[in-house]
């Protein structure tokens, strides 16, 4: 079933409901809230308000787009096929590019208390495919009469892990673009990616959709830059590396600056008065709810 396309206004302006006012985005749908890269949680992440869903995609041994973090079965998440225990020491016996969609359900990743996320609604869920979280967002928004959303899709992949636990990069590209195509989804979302092939790979594919660069190092904006083929359209670091001098590159270079994974009240207030265009946090109720404060008319 193809969702049909949302409304044109959320596409021109990235669905922040306001021009120059940063967005949210809800990482992993709500990780401190629910359990993570669930359909429960982008449901609830959309109930809350967030403007983008942030989430992770992996490929299993069918070739489906999984939204997981993990190419395997995290014991911080899982319990096994039968209530069996997933442990830190096994957890990669769990390789889901070497299971089938069907055996992939059968695992639950909703129940396991989370050790970092003690306020977390636990509840039995299963790792759903790409297509079954844009349905079942798509399909709540159009019933509740809600915002319409973005989608921000990373494509996880290790080099050193190819062909193990992730397929090579243009496998990985083309599946995510032809479900995001096939959903309807491609003039709402982006793709990121820590990996700057999959990323290059997805820019041969299509180079207007919108690529957002993940990066972990503090290197000066254009050095990082240089790691790709092409100019992406957002930058996104670890939030701790943000100040305004990379603020102030990431405008004089026309990118967007959406750093991530900010929790802390105090750390997300700084993002916003540094003038960042977006936050990716586990807690987007907290992140609305000072973003309101700062910017309430």
């Amino acid at each position: 079933m193809k969702i049909p396309v949302t409304m044109i206004l959320c596409i021109l302006i990235s669905c922040t409901g306001q021009q120059g006012i940063p967005e949210v985005q809800g990482h992993r749908g709500c990780r401190g809230l629910m359990p993570e890269n669930t359909v429960a949680g982008f449901i609830h992440a959309v109930d809350l308000g967030v403007h983008t869903l942030e989430l992770d995609v992996v490929i299993s041994g069918d070739s489906q787009v999984i939204v997981s973090h993990e190419p395997y079965f995290s014991h911080l998440i899982s319990t096994g096929v039968d209530g069996t225990e997933v442990t830190e020491s096994n957890e990669k016996d769990f390789n889901i590019f070497r299971m089938r969609l069907a055996y992939i359900r059968k695992f639950d990743v909703g129940l396991k208390p989370h050790p970092k996320y003690p306020l977390q609604t636990k509840q039995p869920a299963v790792k759903p495919t790409l297509g079954e979280v844009i349905e079942a967002v798509e399909k709540h928004i159009n019933k509740n009469k809600l915002d319409p959303v973005r989608y921000n899709i990373e494509i996880k992949h290790i080099s050193q892990q190819e062909n193990d636990f992730y397929p090579p990069c243009p496998v990985s590209a083309d599946l995510v673009y032809k479900e995001v195509v096939k959903w309807g989804i491609r003039d709402q979302s982006n793709i990121q990616s820590f990996d700057p092939g999959c990323l290059n790979e997805m820019h041969k594919k299509d180079k207007d959709i919108v690529i957002a660069f993940l990066v972990e190092n503090g290197d000066p904006v254009e050095k990082n830059l240089q790691k790709l083929d092409f100019k992406p359209q957002i930058y996104s670091p670890y939030f701790g590396f943000v100040n305004e001098k990379m603020v102030q590159q990431c405008k004089k270079l026309g990118l967007k600056l959406i750093p991530w994974t900010i929790n802390e009240a105090a750390d997300i207030e700084k993002m916003y008065n540094l003038g960042v265009d977006g936050v990716i946090t586990d807690y987007p109720d907290k992140a609305l709810e000072i973003r309101k404060s700062i910017y309430a008319q």
